[in-house]
């Protein structure tokens, strides 16, 4: 297994309040855009991750099942991110977006909650695994509008689900039987809001290594506007 990750504030924003994770002993991959005023977003994302990751060391090395044990530590980074929030009035409002990765034996296992994506690329073919929880999508759903106007709907940012803006929370589980050449693209939607599914797959299949794919489209998405932070994983089995 081969791993690359890059992460960028772009050219328009002063921070960048994305995060990611990574632990290749445990083949656990994570990103998360986080949200909200005065650096709220920036601590959202960060401890949203370490929450998570925190919690499912426990739960596996309790012997917890991989697919209960990654949804129900989604959930209490959920119920931690919110708490903290309350108790903190610079805090209130922030919350976050999830997709992390586990590979389990064979299967990778993905929970997600908010509108970071997961590709898988086999066969130099590409797929979304991941389905976003925004009003654009909902929009896409129910017929009302195209993919190709979503991507250039205004309000395509706007969340349904996101992590630390209340205690209930539901987290998409995704399973994925993955084959040797697989790839997996974790990323935030600072990247897939300005390159397509078939730029993202020309970008990754025309460069050497994974190290050199997350720098091709880390430029490509910065040259196509790079209003927004740019976090990239790409994972090659």
């Amino acid at each position: 297994m081969k791993w690359a990750y890059i992460t960028d504030t772009g050219l328009v924003r002063a921070l960048n309040e994305d995060s990611l994770c990574i632990s290749a002993e445990d083949s656990f991959f994570a990103v998360a855009d986080g949200m909200g005023g005065h650096q709220a977003g920036e601590v959202a994302s960060k401890f949203a991750l370490q929450l998570l990751k925190n919690d499912l060391d426990k739960r596996r090395s309790n012997g917890e099942k991989a697919e209960q044990a990654l949804v129900n530590s989604i959930k209490e980074a959920n119920r931690s991110l919110f708490e903290m929030s309350a108790k903190n009035p610079e805090w209130q409002g922030m919350g976050t977006t999830v997709t992390a990765c586990l590979k389990q034996d064979e299967q990778i296992l993905i929970g997600q909650v908010g509108d970071s994506r997961a590709y898988l690329l086999r066969d130099n073919a590409i797929s979304q695994l991941t389905e976003d929880h925004s009003l654009v999508q909902e929009l896409v759903r129910s017929g009302s509008i195209t993919e190709e106007e979503a991507f250039l709907h205004p309000q395509r940012n706007v969340l349904t689900r996101a992590i630390g803006i209340g205690l209930v929370l539901d987290v998409d589980l995704y399973r994925i039987s993955v084959l040797p050449g697989d790839q997996i693209l974790l990323c935030t939607d600072g990247l897939t809001r300005y390159m397509r599914q078939d730029d993202l797959l020309s970008a990754v299949y025309a460069a050497p290594d994974p190290d050199s794919a997350v720098r091709d489209l880390l430029k490509k998405a910065t040259q196509s506007g790079g209003a927004d932070n740019i976090t990239i994983i790409l994972i090659e089995f």
